[in-house]
Parts: C-alpha cells; sequence; structure tokens
C-alpha cells in the first residue's frame, strides 16, 4: 500500500461511481476536452443495471407471459401437448434471460468507458483524503471538480431476531434461481409488491406483510386499495398493520427449514411461515464509508448528501448525482441530474432540480404510472380543484385486450386549469401518463390536450374524454 506520500495524479475531474449519471457525465466533459477518472468499485451500471429495473423487468416479462399463458383459454387458444396444457415456469432459464440482459448491457457500458478519449477508469474503493483528493488503492487522484454517484443499496434495519435468520434484498434475489416455496415480504411498497406478484405468477406462495394500514402508503387510498384487489385477485395474501414484526428460525430435528415472521396484526394469524423472507423496506445511501467528512461534506440525518438546487454539496468543488442525494429515488432522476450538472457547467443553463416534476412507476401489472402531486397532495395547498376520473372497464384498447383493471385519475387547479398530478393505473399506464406529464413542463392548461386529435385504439385517446368530464373537488 502506497504511503501518504504517494504521487498525486491530476485529472480536471474525477467522478465516482459508474451508475446512471456518471458515466453519461464522463462522456460530456470528455467530449469538452476534460481529462476524466472514473472510479467503480464493483459492477457499471449500479443499480439500474445490476440488481434493479433491467433485471427485474426482465423477469416480470417472464411472469406475464406465464400468467398470460395461464389465462390463454379467455382468448380462445388452447394450449395443447403431453402436459396437458399445463404452464410450467423453468427458473433458471427464467433468471439467465434476466441475466444476459444485465450482462449485456454492463459489458456494453464497459466498453464504451473504457474507448472513452481522455477518461481512465480506476477499480476499487474510492475514499477522500482532503477536499478535492481521493485514494483508490495504491492510487492519489486529485482534480478541482469532484462528483459523486455512489448510489445506494437494500435497508435492513434493527429488527427483533433478523440475525437470527438468512433473509434476501433486491440483491440477494437476483441469486435465487429456484422457485421459494413459499415467499413472505416484508414491506408493501414499490419494490416488494412488484416482487410479490412476479413470483407469485411464477408459482411461488407469496406473503406481503406491511406495517402501515395500506399497501404503498404515498398513494391515494383508491390507488392503493386498487393495487390490494389486484394482487389478491391472483392470490397474493397481504397482511396490514403488521406493527410488531420479528423473526425466528424455523427448526425440524436441528435444521432450518424456513423462517417464522411474527406480526401483530387485527386480523389474521399472530405469525406467518415462510421458506424465504425478503426484505424490501427502503433503502440507504452509500456515503457511510468514502471519508467524506474529510472533504468537508456535509449529510443529512439520513446519511444523504446535502446539495443545492444545482446538486453542489457544502464542498464547493463536488457535486452529488443519483441516489446518495436524496432528491430521487430513480435511475430517470439520476440521468437527470447529470443533465442538469452538464447545462451548468458546460451549457450556460442554468438547469435547476427544483424545475422537475415527480413522476415513476409501479411495474406491477396493470402497470402505475404516476407524475406530479397525489389528491391528498394538492388538497393540501388549499387552492379549488378539479379532478377527473375514468375506470379501465370504460378504455376500449383495455376491453379488446381483455385487461381492464384499475383506472385513470388526473387533478386539475380550478383557477388556472394547469393538471397538477395524475395517475393511470391501467393496461399502458406507465406510457400513457407521459403526455400529461409533457403538458405540465409546458405550464400549458389541460384545455390543449382536449383538442388534440389521439390515435384510435389506444389508452391515450381517453385522456381528452376525462378531461371533459372534470368535476370540483368537495
Amino acid at each position: 500500500m502506497a504511503g501518504p506520500n504517494s504521487e498525486r495524479r491530476s485529472f480536471d475531474a474525477i467522478i465516482i461511481g459508474a451508475g446512471q449519471a456518471g458515466p453519461s457525465l464522463a462522456g460530456r466533459l470528455t467530449a469538452a476536452g476534460w481529462t476524466v477518472a472514473l472510479v467503480e468499485r464493483k459492477d457499471f451500471g449500479g443499480t439500474c443495471v445490476n440488481t434493479g429495473c433491467m433485471p427485474t423487468k426482465t423477469l416480470v416479462a417472464s411472469a406475464y407471459a406465464a400468467h398470460l399463458a395461464r389465462r390463454s383459454a379467455d382468448y380462445g387458444v388452447v394450449l395443447q401437448g403431453p402436459g396437458g396444457g399445463e404452464v410450467g415456469v423453468d427458473m433458471k432459464r427464467v433468471h439467465d434471460r434476466a441475466r444476459k440482459v444485465t450482462l449485456d448491457a454492463r459489458g456494453n457500458l464497459e466498453k464504451w468507458l473504457g474507448g472513452m478519449t481522455g477518461c481512465t477508469l480506476f477499480r476499487g474503493h474510492a475514499r477522500f483524503e482532503d477536499a478535492d483528493t481521493v485514494r483508490v488503492g495504491d492510487d492519489l487522484l486529485t482534480a478541482p471538480k469532484i462528483f459523486l454517484n455512489v448510489g445506494g443499496r437494500a435497508n435492513a434495519p434493527a429488527m427483533p431476531g433478523l440475525d437470527q435468520i438468512s433473509y434476501l434484498t433486491n440483491v440477494g434475489m437476483m441469486a435465487v434461481e429456484t422457485l421459494p416455496e413459499h415467499l413472505v415480504i416484508v414491506g408493501g411498497s414499490y419494490i416488494g409488491l412488484e416482487f410479490a406478484q412476479m413470483y407469485r405468477r411464477f408459482g411461488a406462495e407469496v406473503t406481503v406483510v406491511e406495517m402501515g394500514p395500506r399497501l404503498i402508503g404515498r398513494e391515494d387510498p383508491e390507488i392503493s386499495d386498487a393495487v390490494r384487489e389486484i394482487l389478491e385477485a391472483e392470490g397474493v395474501n397481504i397482511r396490514l398493520n403488521a406493527e410488531c414484526i420479528s423473526f425466528a428460525p424455523v427448526k425440524t430435528e436441528g435444521a432450518d427449514e424456513g423462517v417464522c415472521v411474527h406480526v401483530t396484526c387485527q386480523d389474521g394469524a399472530p405469525q406467518v411461515i415462510g421458506s424465504h423472507v425478503l426484505l424490501a423496506i427502503g433503502r440507504r445511501p452509500n456515503t457511510d464509508d468514502l471519508g467524506l467528512d474529510k472533504a468537508g461534506i456535509e449529510l443529512d440525518k439520513r446519511g444523504y448528501v446535502v446539495v443545492d438546487d444545482q446538486l453542489r454539496t457544502s464542498n464547493p468543488g463536488v457535486w452529488a448525482l443519483g441516489d446518495c442525494n436524496g432528491k430521487g429515488a430513480f435511475t430517470h432522476t439520476a440521468y437527470n441530474d447529470f443533465e442538469i450538472v452538464a447545462a451548468n457547467l458546460l451549457d450556460n443553463d442554468p438547469r435547476k432540480v427544483s424545475d422537475r416534476i415527480p413522476c415513476y412507476g409501479l411495474f406491477i401489472d396493470p402497470p402505475l404510472g404516476r407524475v406530479g402531486l397525489t389528491e391528498a397532495e394538492a388538497r393540501a395547498a388549499g387552492r379549488p380543484l378539479l379532478v377527473g376520473q375514468r375506470p379501465m372497464t370504460r378504455v376500449g384498447r383495455a376491453v379488446e385486450k381483455g385487461e381492464t383493471q384499475g383506472f385513470m385519475k388526473v387533478v386539475v387547479d380550478a383557477e388556472t386549469k394547469q393538471i397538477l398530478g395524475a395517475a393511470i393505473l391501467g393496461l399502458n399506464g406507465d406510457e400513457a401518463v407521459h403526455g400529461l406529464l409533457d403538458l405540465m413542463y409546458a405550464k400549458a392548461p389541460y384545455t390543449v390536450i382536449q383538442r388534440a386529435v389521439h390515435i384510435h385504439p389506444t389508452v391515450s385517446e381517453l385522456i381528452p374524454t376525462m378531461l371533459g368530464e372534470l368535476k370540483p373537488l368537495v
């Protein structure tokens, strides 16, 4: 190991982390003639490529195929063959497919960065030595501008008995190539619900244990209720109001046979016995082992890097992008962080985080596309509101495809006529909602979209109809 007098290697910029923001920023900076050191301690691509969006949505697609195959008779399609029409799932092939998607994306990214003129890659754990110096193994790197893109990881808070069992997070689930007999998911929010439906469709028994009174508590109650109905209709067990969760191993003749999850619920048995436990109870930033205190970089009480509206930290030469800054927990917000930083540094374009309209998806089937404010958030502003809602049973495209679960909803400012928020839980809802999001960025009144002529038959074509049926929210 090199000592404190190791020779320093100077760059115009250091980027720590090769998630969604870091590589794209490296591309922009090197194209502008900067020399860049990019440090990654594990896998290129971050959470999205390796253990998040790409592999999980690949699994979701396989689960959808199994679900649709089981429903084939609804469409007049008859499964034939030696198996008598039974639908089987080969979990190894399912995971092989997901792994290939990840490895291809990771390899392409690493190849692009490795061939990038002006970019030097360092593999290892970066730690600050002072305000503008970073150590990576034997290498000391220095630069006037440093960018953190270190991401986050699954949260595993102290819970009684958790240290006595083997449990999984989203990372560990990617390595489970056999079908769990009974998967118990602790956490009834976005990640947990996607895994719940997915593994139920693969054939596992699934129980979701949620401490709160409803699923995905940040959504409006009717969204939460509809999502619960969708999952329960497929056989997912839901346990709400689990205020006192604890764990214990289940042993038979001295061998571990499963996990007992103790719950305190208003209804149902006081415990759930499962073969596997998945913790899906939030995430935490990867900021606890970077030596940020040596660089004068302030963290908030949750460990996120404190940044201003243009993503500068308390150290004027350091910026924080992606999940580690607490300004968004999504791939698209991380990429937008890159766009904000690049616009300010290279384009003389003063973009800000506060310009961003919240948007995200829940990728169960059917998916939820959410933009802007919920009804509860809009009510809190105290302004007069209009609301429109339409069930997917009244959307021709959904009826034709035999997928009529869910509804679409929009909340409008009655005075400005601008859309404040919208949700589409239903067929193609994650795509159709973008028309409303674009209108919100344009700051145009909802009447603009009423004059648009949409393609028939689509989900989006019913949005103008819904907007024509707005009613005052009382």
